[in-house]
Formats: C-alpha cells, sequence, structure tokens
C-alpha cells in the first residue's frame, strides 16, 4: 500500500471547492437573481426558484409531502410542464430516484443536464410520471439576466505585481490567472477595503493555501482566492497586494459595483467538501485519477510514482461502452524532476503510433493550431510523487475533443510510457487492457488506499462522523479506500495492436501492493544468464561485412525488447517498434564499399494507418522520419537508399512492402524480464500480413561515409547503425576486437559468461536459420 503524507497534494481544493459539497445550516441572504415562486398546486410543493448561474438552480425553503409514487424534478422548454421532451434532473444528491423523502423548508441546489442551460428551458416542474401530474413549477423568463463570472481589471504594481484579469468567480471567489510577486517584501498580503484604493483599515485575505503568512514568490501562477467568512464582493470596493508593514500598495484593482455574479455555494448553505473523487488506475506505479465537476468544466488530479522522464495520461474513450485507444481524447501530464515545473497537454490519438506530421499520437496542436483545450492548475512533485492538476470542459471545445458525461458511467483510457526528446509520448510501458469505465457526475466518492496511520487512527468504537472528522485533520488522512468499478471484459481493437512491450495487468488491486509484487514475479520467471553490459542493454551480434555472403537482408518491425532493448543500445527512447534485420533486434550492420546489397522490406505499406506504414531508407541522419522534417533540416541530410527523387525534387519511399511483425506471447514474461537478447528471441512469432515485400538495391561507394543509419521514412528511432569500411578483413578485425573485449574467455567460475557466450552462438544460429527459412517461403 501507497502512502502521500504532504497535504500539498490538495492545494488545487481551492480551486474546486466550489464544486463539492455537503449540506449545512448556513444562510445568507443572496442566491443570485429570483426567477419566481412555485406554484402550489398538489402534495404540499411550495418554495422560492433562484438562478444560481447558466445551470444552476436554488430553491429556497423547498416544501414536498414525499407520498407521491413518482415525483421528479424536471425541466422543458414546451410551452407547459410535462415529461415528453423534457429533462430529468438529479435531485440535490446527485441521484436519479423518485422523490420518496419529504422536504420541509429545506434549501437544495440542482444543475441542469450536461449542455443545457437556463437560455434552453421555459420551465421548472415537480412532475409525476406514474400520473403524469404537474405538482407545482414556475415559468422561467427568455430573457432572464442570470448570474455569471465577471472579469475585472488585471494587476499591475510594484516588486513585480501583475497578473491576467481578474474573474470574479462568485459572490466570495476570485480567480487571479498568471500571479508574479518578486517576494522581497517583508510583510506583502493579499488584501481587500471598501474605497477605491487600499488602506491600513483594509482586511488581508488569506492565500491559495488558506494562509495568511507573508505572500512568497509567484511566478505566473494561476491562483484562487476566497473571501473569509461573511465577507462578499458586495462588500469590497478593491482587491491588490498591500505591505502591511510598510503600508504600501504593491498594485490593486477597483472592484465595480453591482456585479451579476453567482452566489457562493456557502451563501447556499453549502460548505466546502474535502473528500474528492478518486479511482486508482494502476496501482503498482499509485496511478490515480482524481476529479471535481465545476460547473461546466472538470477539475482533474493526476497523481503517480512516474521514472525519470516518463508521463501520465488520462482520457476519454471514443467508445462510451468500451476502452479504446485509437480516436480518444488524452491529457499527457508529467513534471520534470530537475525544474519542478509542471505539463498538461491536450492529445488525440489517432493512430497507435508515434506522432509524425499530426497523424499517430499527437498533441493537438500539432494537428491544429489553438486546439490546446487543457489549463494547467497546479504541478508538483510530493515525495516522489508526480502531481498534476489541470482544468477542461465538459464539453468539446473543438473537432479533436470529446466531451465528457456527467449523467453515467462512460469508458476511460490511460498510460504511462517515456517521453522522447521532443518531449512527446513514446511507446506506452503500461496502459487500458480492459474496459475500465468512470461516472464523473456521481457523488464524491474515495476509491483509492489510505494510508496505514490513517487506518490505525480510527477505532471500531467511533462513530462514523467522527471517523471522517479524524480523517480530515490528519496530515496522512485519505477517507478509506475501496476497489474501483471496473468492466473485467477484455476487448480487442480493429487493429493489430503496434506496441509490443506490454502485458495485461489485473487492475483488481490486491490488498498490499507486496502481495501484487510477490505474485508478479511467481508468475514471471526470469530467465538467466544475466547481461554482460553494465547499462542492461543486451548484446545484440552485428551483422559482418561477410556474412550473409549474398548480402541479402530481411528488414521487418519487431518490439523494442523492454529495457534490455532499444532504449538501452542506443540511449535514445523509441516507440515500442524497432527494425529486425534478419531477425535480430537493430543489429549494428557491417558492409564494405563496392558491394551490392540488397534490403527485403517488410515493414508495411499502408499510408492510412501510420502503425502499418513504415518505409525502409538509408540516410547519414541517426535520428530517421525525413518525411515530416522542416525543410532547412532535409537541406543536411543525404540518403544513399530506399527512395526516388523526381524531377521536381520530390522524394518518394520506395522501401514499401508488406508489414511482418516479429510478435511476442502476450501470455509470456515482460521483455523486462529477459536477460539476453537470444532468450527473449525464442518467444517471438513471425506474423505476416498479405501481399508482396518490396525490394532496394544499395551499393556503397567512396563517396559513403563510413557511418550511415537504416531508419523509417515517416518516423523517428527505429533503426541502428551501419557500418561502411573499405575492405572487408578490417571490418572482421574490429569485429573480433570487439567481441573479445565483450565476452572475455570463460573460466570455470564464469558460468554467466559462459551462458551469455552460448546464447549468442544459438542467437547467430537462429537468425540464420530465420534467413534461410525466409528465403525459401
Amino acid at each position: 500500500m501507497y502512502k502521500i503524507s504532504d497535504m500539498r497534494i490538495f492545494t488545487f481544493l481551492g480551486f474546486v471547492s466550489f464544486c463539492l459539497f455537503l449540506q449545512t445550516n448556513a444562510s445568507f441572504p443572496y442566491y443570485g437573481t429570483k426567477i419566481g415562486a412555485l406554484k402550489r398546486l398538489h402534495h404540499g410543493v411550495s418554495g422560492d426558484v433562484y438562478a444560481v448561474d447558466s445551470r444552476t438552480l436554488f430553491i429556497k425553503n423547498f416544501n414536498y409531502d414525499g407520498e407521491a409514487p413518482a415525483a421528479y424534478f424536471y425541466v422543458g422548454h414546451t410551452n407547459k410542464p410535462s415529461n415528453e421532451g423534457a429533462y430529468r434532473l438529479r435531485d440535490e444528491r446527485g441521484g436519479n430516484t423518485a422523490l420518496t423523502r419529504r422536504y420541509r423548508n429545506k434549501h437544495i441546489t440542482l444543475s441542469l443536464p450536461d449542455g443545457k442551460t437556463l437560455r434552453d428551458i421555459k420551465w421548472f416542474s415537480v412532475w409525476c410520471d406514474e400520473f403524469a401530474v404537474n405538482f407545482g413549477d414556475v415559468s422561467i423568463p427568455s430573457n432572464l439576466d442570470f448570474p455569471r463570472p465577471q472579469k475585472i481589471n488585471a494587476l499591475k504594481g510594484v516588486h513585480g505585481v501583475g497578473s491576467d484579469s481578474i474573474v470574479i468567480v462568485d459572490a466570495q471567489t476570485l480567480l487571479v490567472p498568471n500571479f508574479s510577486y518578486d517576494g522581497e517584501a517583508p510583510d506583502a498580503k493579499f488584501w481587500v477595503g471598501r474605497g477605491q484604493r487600499p488602506t491600513p483599515q483594509g482586511l488581508r485575505i488569506p492565500d491559495e493555501n488558506g494562509k495568511e503568512d507573508p505572500l512568497r514568490r509567484y511566478d505566473r501562477k494561476t491562483i484562487v482566492l476566497t473571501l473569509p467568512g461573511d465577507l462578499t464582493i458586495f462588500d469590497i470596493g478593491h482587491f491588490g497586494v498591500w505591505c502591511e508593514a510598510f503600508t504600501v500598495d504593491f498594485g490593486h484593482v477597483r472592484v465595480p459595483e453591482g456585479l451579476n455574479v453567482p452566489p457562493s455555494l456557502k451563501m447556499l448553505g453549502i460548505s466546502p467538501q474535502s473528500k474528492l473523487n478518486c479511482e486508482v488506475l494502476y496501482d503498482d506505479l499509485a496511478f490515480e485519477v482524481r476529479w471535481a465537476v465545476a460547473g461546466e468544466s472538470i477539475v482533474i488530479q493526476l497523481v503517480a510514482k512516474l521514472a525519470e522522464n516518463e508521463y501520465m495520461s488520462f482520457g476519454i474513450s471514443p467508445n462510451k461502452d468500451r476502452t479504446q485507444m485509437i480516436g480518444s481524447d488524452v491529457a499527457v501530464a508529467w513534471v520534470d524532476k530537475a525544474t519542478g515545473k509542471g505539463f498538461a497537454q491536450d492529445y488525440f490519438l489517432d493512430d497507435k503510433s508515434q506522432c509524425s506530421g499530426g497523424r499517430g499520437s499527437c498533441p493537438d496542436v500539432n494537428i491544429e493550431e489553438n486546439t490546446n483545450s487543457l489549463r494547467l492548475l497546479n504541478a508538483a512533485m510530493v515525495n516522489g510523487y508526480s502531481i498534476v492538476t489541470y482544468q477542461r470542459s465538459l464539453q468539446a471545445t473543438d473537432r479533436l475533443d470529446l466531451p465528457i458525461s456527467i449523467n453515467g458511467s462512460e469508458a476511460i483510457v490511460w498510460a504511462i510510457g517515456p517521453l522522447n526528446e521532443r518531449k512527446e509520448t513514446s511507446f506506452h510501458s503500461h496502459y487500458t487492457k480492459q474496459t475500465h469505465k468512470i461516472d464523473f457526475g456521481r457523488q464524491p466518492t474515495w476509491n483509492c488506499p489510505m494510508p496505514e496511520a490513517t487506518k490505525s487512527s480510527s477505532s471500531s468504537d467511533e462513530s462514523e462522523e467522527e471517523q471522517d472528522t479524524k480523517q480530515d485533520t490528519l496530515g496522512e488522512g485519505y477517507p478509506p479506500a475501496s476497489t474501483p468499478s471496473l468492466n473485467n471484459d477484455r476487448w480487442k481493437n480493429e487493429e493489430e495492436e503496434e506496441f509490443y512491450d506490454n502485458r495485461p495487468q489485473n487492475l483488481q488491486r490486491p490488498n498490499t501492493r507486496r502481495e501484487s509484487q510477490a505474485a508478479s514475479q511467481q508468475a514471471r520467471p526470469v530467465p538467466t544468464p544475466k547481461p554482460s553490459n553494465t547499462n542492461g542493454a543486451w548484446d545484440i551480434p552485428a551483422i559482418q561485412c561477410y556474412e550473409p555472403e549474398d548480402g541479402v537482408f530481411y528488414a521487418q518491425m519487431g518490439p523494442t525488447g523492454g529495457k534490455h532493448g532499444y532504449p538501452a543500445i542506443t540511449g535514445h527512447v523509441g516507440w515500442g517498434i524497432s527494425w529486425y534485420i534478419n531477425g535480430l533486434l537493430i543489429p549494428e550492420i557491417h558492409v564494405v564499399r563496392g558491394k551490392t546489397y540488397t534490403f527485403v522490406v517488410e515493414g508495411g505499406n499502408n499510408p492510412d494507418i501510420p502503425a502499418k506504414y513504415h518505409p525502409f531508407y538509408i540516410t547519414d541522419d541517426p535520428v530517421g522520419g525525413y518525411e515530416h522534417k522542416r525543410e532547412e533540416e532535409k537541406k543536411s541530410i543525404r540518403i544513399f537508399a530506399g527512395v526516388h527523387r523526381a524531377r521536381s525534387g520530390q522524394l518518394t519511399p520506395t522501401g514499401v512492402g508488406r508489414l511482418c511483425n516479429w510478435t511476442p506471447d502476450v501470455d509470456g514474461p515482460s521483455a523486462d524480464d529477459y536477460q539476453s537478447f537470444g532468450a527473449y528471441q525464442r518467444t517471438l512469432t513471425l506474423k505476416c500480413d498479405p501481399g508482396e515485400p518490396e525490394v532496394i538495391t544499395w551499393k556503397p561507394d567512396h563517396n559513403t561515409p563510413d557511418t550511415v543509419y537504416y531508419h523509417c521514412f515517416t518516423h523517428r528511432y527505429l533503426g541502428w547503425k551501419i557500418h561502411v569500411h573499405d575492405t572487408c578483413d578490417k571490418a572482421a578485425t574490429a569485429a573480433s576486437e570487439k567481441h573479445e573485449v565483450l565476452l572475455p574467455a570463460p573460466t570455470a567460475d564464469d558460468e554467466d559468461i559462459t551462458a551469455e557466450s552460448s546464447i549468442r552462438h544459438e542467437t547467430k544460429m537462429e537468425s540464420a536459420l530465420l534467413r534461410l527459412s525466409r528465403r525459401v517461403s
């Protein structure tokens, strides 16, 4: 079981506190814009109806005897109340069952259905479905001026004080976007008061963490401030930063009179709820998603124990009933451990391949300008956990987005993996392998672990309220954990998965992480011997210039081999797929000038599916992906084989053939568990699509550099090195010296090295047999 003891993890609660709540007995005179009183028709229905904002209704002193069999709250756009063509509302607790309890002068808050505002409806009613009877209703004027957040001026002053335009979110909440302050004054505070300018008679207000300490340094940070007690925006004339010790104004803005803003939930008799929604996504890395619906937007927090340069992603499946990667709308988030800076980027997963030219798994802005629909609110590293909080609209704001429903469960997607050198997603080392659904509109439920300290602190003799109170006051306390609700039915994609280095994991958590690890170790025997390289890279036998004698190479696709494969061999982050040459994972190839070499290419020939299109070419560029480079980059790159140059100068890839994949056993151990490529290679099966391979030839000459590379024309970092020599004897000598360094003569006490040497010889023999079988077929 994991624990996160630093309560800084919840700093974003200041932002979302206005959306998660419990009923209390507070009472204030401002409820928003009054619409009118409910007509008293049947079952004692009465109450005054107010517009809180564009999609929230407040009913003051609501009464209903609770005796009807099927009464519900309804809104509609017809001329008179009816349940036909109308919209049923969830009750004040978020439930959708009939109103069977009694209400007596109860204050309740109701939200309109997803996507609807008060502009779309003409009436609100308490309606009985069984007998088609209206128990009481109120008409909603078409010209209703409902409250809404209002922008005022931006801060600008001394000591670097500045911001974007401040938003009055409601009568007690201020959103200060991109706030800056140099932190060098001894006693700076957030300050409000009557009148147009700050004075010593003003009032300090707590910072975004609820503290009244002198302000620290801020660098374009978006913060949310709450006015204390019963103080409202209607009671003040200005807001700013004030040095209390030296009575100096560092910068302020005027607060206009008569702002038509929503009441705060506290003013509606509602207080903040400290228990957030939470679901475990991947227990082994403590990957959790926490969220709160706030009006027409949602605030999401992702938490995970990530390695250096790893990302976590979370989003919505295009199929509401099934988890599906292709077509999903996800947020990719991470924290730079060196700087502490956080990132949250909007992605559209067009295909299961790396992002190239706007195709594949790409940030939205790579596909279309101004389409990033996420707003980063906060990011931090706490006790080794990456924590990123962001906000997005519940609605789709552009064609690359998907809406988030708050009216029932829908399928989600998630993944964890390494970032490439462009700080974009690479292949995912962990991802959703079975359908996982979440109800984003549910009542707050914490389905995540709580720390051991919290468990032991709650006695069985305490009441539920006492235990909840104790948990909320503990620095390490969270509400009790429960198992996430998952649909365990497996699903199959229409297309073959391109990410190979993954195995199904059971998302139903064991009681402790120790049990999970023990089960994993028992199910995954670790092959021997250990690798000889100090960085854990497999030793892939090089293809020498005298082998094969006919100079024919088979180029196919296959898995990168986990942590021992492509990234360890090359030092680069790949995408989960790599070139296999004669059955070997990205071997270094030695060739000699003046000899003609043939490459039989089977990397895919369907340009409409990026995951099935990998044209083979040879270049002096160590990165690859020539097609999607900038024009200025292309000018300095030479291509030696695999393209046709038209008279216009346009290059067309010619190394395009059917797709053949070396595919691992999905029920076998992870690639990370194999300590030699030879052992891993035995688990691979070659699977080919219908069609024919393509053949390209290449004859290196005196103009060919000593080192070139074989790559994919459309994707980066799929291949590796080709060494070009003047004579074959020279290459053989160099290879022999390298072999002796990597594999010293075995001794009686060195079984690991002896075994590894045997594996190397077996790997070469298997490679030759694989190549021979391919030629015969």
